[in-house]
């Protein structure tokens, strides 16, 4: 039989013995955007035994210009599962296991606990400021990558090396960071900068990436309309409230339930404080005489007056139209549950 990763495994840098260790290694790629397909693809060619894809959102038209998986017949359907449709079909020899959720706070640990590697395909400094505890105090590394504009940049976080808090301290105040929605982004720094964190995924996963001097991290940062490339070294802070202090402040969060404001979108997502899976059918004929409903196995979108509410199975909930907590909260009271 053909050997799928022939062309690989005569690559010095891998071998045989590079492509066995790939094989057994489980990488868990958070937000499946347009970082996110370029990894996954890449990641699932590769020949990465177990791969786990998790997004909180559902494809949608304006998805279609940079993120690569997906077509006109994915939309309204979870990224996650229609991202594991096309991977499965490009490589079936590999586990690739779709999580429609929300990482927050209530469930992070759980979802990362076995990964060897994770890689960053968020679009918010929350979330990764989320990954970023877990991961050190963990001790897995995990592939830090952002693209705005035509620019985007990438860092690994190794175990004892700088991490993303050396970088930022803290969180910058709302709206003072321009978005994907707000600057714009061309398609083709997203490809890169996913096939960058890819190639660092794959080096890590082989015990090829090392920090400097032990314990400081590269940030490459490429601007394609340019043709700039920059490699900015981050010291490790030695007062990091993360990775020298052990404070996890955003792992240690005292709120259940997770409110979030979806940045450019005029939508509120909601995690209630007790997740469960819900049966959407039997809440679609709840509320079919209410407005308009599509229902299907993972997701429920519902139409009233001037919002739309999107409903998963694991009880999350985005509801358009909106920036207002409390309405949202009001909302999902009203047609979902407390």
């Amino acid at each position: 039989m053909e050997n799928r990763y022939a062309r690989q495994e005569i690559l010095q840098n891998i071998g045989n013995e590079g492509q066995q260790k790939l094989a057994k290694s489980h990488v868990i790629i958070i937000g499946c955007g347009a970082l996110g397909t370029v990894a996954a693809n890449n990641l699932t060619r590769t020949g990465v035994g177990k791969i786990s894809i998790l997004d909180r959102d559902f494809v949608e038209l304006n998805n279609l210009q940079r993120q690569m998986l997906f077509d006109e017949n994915d939309v309204g359907e979870p990224k996650a599962v229609a991202a594991t449709r096309k991977l499965e079909s490009i490589n079936s020899e590999i586990e690739i296991i779709p999580i429609v959720k929300d990482l927050n706070h209530t469930n992070v640990e759980e979802i990362i606990k076995d990964a060897d590697l994770v890689l960053d395909g968020t679009d918010n400094i929350q979330t990764r400021m989320l990954i970023n505890d877990v991961c050190v105090r963990e001790k897995i590394p995990w592939v830090y990558t952002g693209a705005i504009g035509t620019s985007g940049m990438t860092m690994n976080i190794l175990p004892g090396a700088a991490c993303i808090r050396c970088l930022y301290p803290s969180i910058p105040k709302p709206g003072s960071l321009p978005t994907c929605d707000t600057m714009g982004v061309l398609n083709t720094i997203t490809v890169i900068m996913g096939s960058m964190a890819s190639t660092e995924a794959i080096k890590i996963l082989l015990e090829e990436a090392k920090p400097n001097n032990g314990k400081d991290s590269n940030l490459i940062v490429y601007d394609a309309w340019n043709n700039s490339f920059d490699d900015i070294i981050v010291r490790k802070n030695e007062e990091c409230e993360c990775c020298a202090k052990g404070n996890f402040d955003y792992l240690n969060s005292e709120d259940r339930e997770v409110i979030t404001s979806l940045c450019g979108r005029n939508a509120i997502q909601i995690t209630p404080a007790n997740t469960k899976e819900m049966n959407l059918r039997e809440l679609a004929s709840k509320l079919e005489h209410l407005g308009s409903i599509k229902c299907a196995d993972f997701i429920l979108l519902f139409k009233l007056e001037k919002y739309e509410v999107s409903v998963f199975r694991d009880g999350r909930a985005i509801i358009k139209g909106t920036n207002d907590k409390n309405v949202a909260k009001s909302i999902y009271a009203r047609y979902i549950g407390t």
